[in-house]
């Protein structure tokens, strides 16, 4: 442990003592936030220079010159100081390592006269996420994708089930895997089932397994999923598209702990951790009969909502980066400025997962090393005529749809006439004919 000036000689010998208790990196820390104090783990991260410099927490950490509240971050620091209580919160830190995300915990210390006179900081490195691109592990920084990352921190741990709720394509698997990877159960296996469109007897094939001979076409005997997944985890994605018929056996095993082989008379005991994941909202199917609720609470006791690519706009770049290298056919190549701009234009009703597709897309479309304003312009105008003709019951008759497509390319156009009549693929004189009708139709 290193201890600094005259002020850290004055310490009690029981608050330096906590330091020592801990193996993740701790420091102590005046009100005014100073570094007094720090513990092995923390010196062989930083090193002496934070202690020996008498640096205050903010300017080691975020290299900034004024406490992270005053500079658009929560302080857990502050934050303790005006609760009295434990705080915890996910920053990005820098280390000799470059930025890593870090698990921040802070602990009011009082002094003898029972008013808090240091704080105690934990810092708990994780490797589920990185803060730059990254091959393998999930990418992000900003506050949205932060707050998903500390719920899943402290969900990982656990064996409590796990929903994870989002919209399609926000990475829902990705996620589910890294809480197996940081779970005392990382060392056993992690095995997904997609439960849509999946039959009532196939369901309990999968999740069971099956006897030889148990019906028509089981010629062997199978393992079910359950039993794959024994001292790991099991992920039931899309778990909201299952039938209420088959959610009893569901219901059944995790209240049980137990399960039966289709054709099976013996009982086997099942051992895993469960984590689900939905893009629908279970509490209105609920409401609506559609879904159990005794499973809908057996299935969520640590929900995790995850933030949409338009909730997380501040990432889009460093997604970018990530996605280009982990696509094939765009390693090595580029986005430049005017195409990355059109991808911040665009909403990503599909996420990250139409983000991939875009730019893998472009790619393809790329001749040279960098993607331009032309390979990405494809979805801006897919997405555009979305915008006209946006998903939903509604059926609009063809004329009109043409109409308000023509309306928005009038609108936005910068050329003349028959450049635009070129793009359409029609003659000057049907395009003209086809904008009267627009003309007509914006005069009503």
């Amino acid at each position: 442990m290193k201890r600094i000036g005259a002020a850290a000689a004055e310490i009690p010998a029981e608050t330096l003592a906590m330091l020592e208790v801990h193996t993740d990196p701790a420091v102590l820390l005046d009100l005014k936030y100073n570094i007094l104090a720090a513990n092995p783990a923390y010196l062989s991260i930083f090193g002496d220079t934070p202690v020996t410099g008498r640096r205050r927490c903010f300017e080691v950490s975020h290299g900034y010159d004024r406490p992270c509240d005053q500079a658009g971050e929560s302080c857990p620091l502050r934050a303790t100081l005006e609760s009295g209580q434990v705080t915890r919160v996910m920053h990005v830190h820098h280390t000799p390592r470059g930025e890593e995300h870090v698990d921040v915990e802070t602990r009011a210390i009082p002094g003898d006269d029972g008013r808090v006179r240091y704080v105690l900081e934990i810092m708990r490195h994780t490797r589920m996420a990185s803060p730059g691109p990254s091959a393998d592990r999930m990418v992000g920084r900003s506050p949205a994708f932060l707050r998903m990352l500390e719920l899943v921190q402290r969900a990982a741990p656990s064996e409590a089930a796990v929903l994870l709720l989002g919209e399609t394509g926000t990475g829902k698997e990705m996620v589910a895997h890294a809480i197996h990877e940081a779970s005392p159960r990382s060392g056993g296996p992690f095995v997904p089932l997609e439960c849509a469109g999946l039959t009532e007897s196939l369901f309990e094939s999968e999740l069971f397994g099956h006897e030889r001979g148990a019906f028509t076409g089981a010629t062997a005997q199978k393992t079910g999923l359950v039993e794959s997944a024994r001292g790991g985890t099991l992920f039931l994605d899309e778990v909201g598209d299952i039938p209420l018929s088959m959610q009893v056996k569901l219901l059944r095993l995790l209240e049980t702990g137990r399960f039966r082989r289709v054709g099976s008379t013996v009982e086997q005991e099942a051992d895993f951790r469960l984590i689900c994941a939905t893009h629908r909202d279970l509490r209105a199917q609920v409401a609506a009969g559609e879904f159990r609720l005794d499973l809908y609470f057996r299935i969520s006791v640590f929900p995790i909502p995850l933030p949409a690519l338009r909730q997380r706009r501040e990432d889009l770049p460093l997604l970018v980066s990530a996605l280009l290298n982990r696509v094939r056919s765009a390693r090595g190549k580029r986005l430049t400025p005017a195409a990355l701009s059109i991808l911040e234009r665009m909403d990503f009703p599909g996420n990250i997962r139409e983000l991939r597709n875009v730019l893998e897309r472009a790619s393809l479309l790329a001749d040279g090393d960098a993607i331009g304003e032309r390979e990405i312009a494809v979805d801006l105008d897919f997405q555009s005529a979305l915008d006209i003709c946006p998903p939903g019951s509604e059926v609009i008759p063809l004329e009109e749809l043409e109409q308000r497509y023509l309306g928005r390319v009038l609108a936005e156009f910068s050329g003349d006439r028959q450049e635009l009549a070129r793009k359409l693929g029609v003659s000057e004189r049907t395009l003209y004919r086809k904008l009267k009708g627009v003309e007509r139709q914006q005069g009503r």
